[in-house]
């Protein structure tokens, strides 16, 4: 797909958008956009606020329109939003099935440290309640959890027993040059200005440090098919829309070189997908808006979304294979 083109299958909401002034793209400030559709917080239902997905004109970066004003964003992010096991059963079985799905991400970041050759601190940003941060911990890594929300940073020392702190990654107590490395899972596509997080994790990097990024990949077959029911556009909490080249130029730009990427996700490709088909089943969304439900409900649309989360497997192990996974993972190196 060129930059001058629009999200196929998918009939543009409205005529060409002009725009001036903070409204033009943040990547190479252009004021002509397309709007792709229009949608509202469906997953958590934070509010029935509605905004656009646009496509920039020139660049083709897929963004939120309007951008809501931080005060409201924090709004749209419900108290739980990051994930801490019930004491249930089925919040047992989901906390072994999440440690499983994991381990791939625990996977790619011990290879990423360990041919970095460099000793340092493992920095996770939007560390959510630190089960990331906990295995590798449990592997020997010296980590630190970083996240905005104060009950995820109080969540990842209670339940995981992890350092961590609240706050920015420009406001962290971190030295320059003293992490080996910095991941962010699924963090850029929420801030309103991802290169200044990504020149922080520079300047956080040992010189041969690592710096680990995921987001969903807006050139996915899943969102070319699915359009704003696709997860991954998460109105509106998402900001940006990251494609494979959008992600490779941002992190070029901040002065990093791509050393591999990675299109599939155990934990995030099945699930985006199952939660996409039936958003109404998906755990997570179902416990932060306390949908009343009896215990054997709980189970049962527990076990018909984790039966549509396998079911979901060969679907997104395909699209992963022609790179057109719901999610990139890539690792990247400052340049020489």
């Amino acid at each position: 797909m060129e930059a001058q083109d629009f999200v196929a299958g998918i009939e543009p909401a409205s005529d060409l958008i002009l725009t001036t002034g903070r409204d033009v793209c943040p990547s190479c400030s252009c004021g002509e956009m397309r709007s792709i559709f229009s949608g509202s917080d469906t997953l958590y239902r934070t509010s029935e606020d509605s905004f656009l997905i646009v496509q920039c004109a020139n660049c083709g970066l897929m963004r939120l329109y309007p951008w809501p004003e931080p005060a409201k964003l924090f709004h749209y992010y419900p108290r739980d939003y990051w994930y801490v096991p019930e004491e249930d059963a089925s919040g047992r079985f989901a906390e072994i099935y999440r440690r499983f799905v994991l381990s791939d991400h625990v996977r790619f970041v011990q290879r990423a440290v360990r041919e970095s050759e460099e000793e340092g601190v493992v920095a996770d940003v939007g560390c959510g309640g630190g089960l990331f941060l906990s295995m590798m911990a449990r592997r020997g890594a010296r980590v630190l959890g970083i996240d905005f929300a104060l009950h995820a940073a109080h969540a990842a020392w209670k339940v995981n027993g992890v350092p961590a702190i609240c706050g920015s990654l420009g406001h962290s107590p971190l030295a320059p040059e003293s992490c080996a490395a910095v991941t962010m899972f699924h963090v850029l596509e929420h801030l309103y200005d991802p290169v200044a997080y990504v020149e922080e994790a520079r300047r956080m990097l040992k010189p041969n440090g690592r710096l680990i990024v995921q987001v969903p990949n807006a050139d996915c077959w899943q969102f070319l098919l699915l359009g704003e029911r696709w997860n991954g556009v998460d109105i509106p909490r998402h900001l940006f829309h990251f494609r494979a080249r959008d992600l490779r130029g941002l992190l070029q730009d901040c002065g990093f070189e791509i050393v591999r990427e990675k299109h599939f996700s155990w934990r995030d490709n099945p699930a985006g997908l199952a939660t996409s088909i039936a958003p109404w089943l998906d755990p997570m969304s179902r416990r932060v808006r306390q949908v009343p439900e009896s215990p054997n409900v709980t189970i049962l649309k527990d076990l018909t979304y984790f039966g549509l989360v396998l079911l979901s497997w060969p679907v997104t192990l395909l699209e992963a294979a022609c790179r057109r996974g719901s999610t990139i993972m890539m690792e990247a190196r400052k340049k020489a």
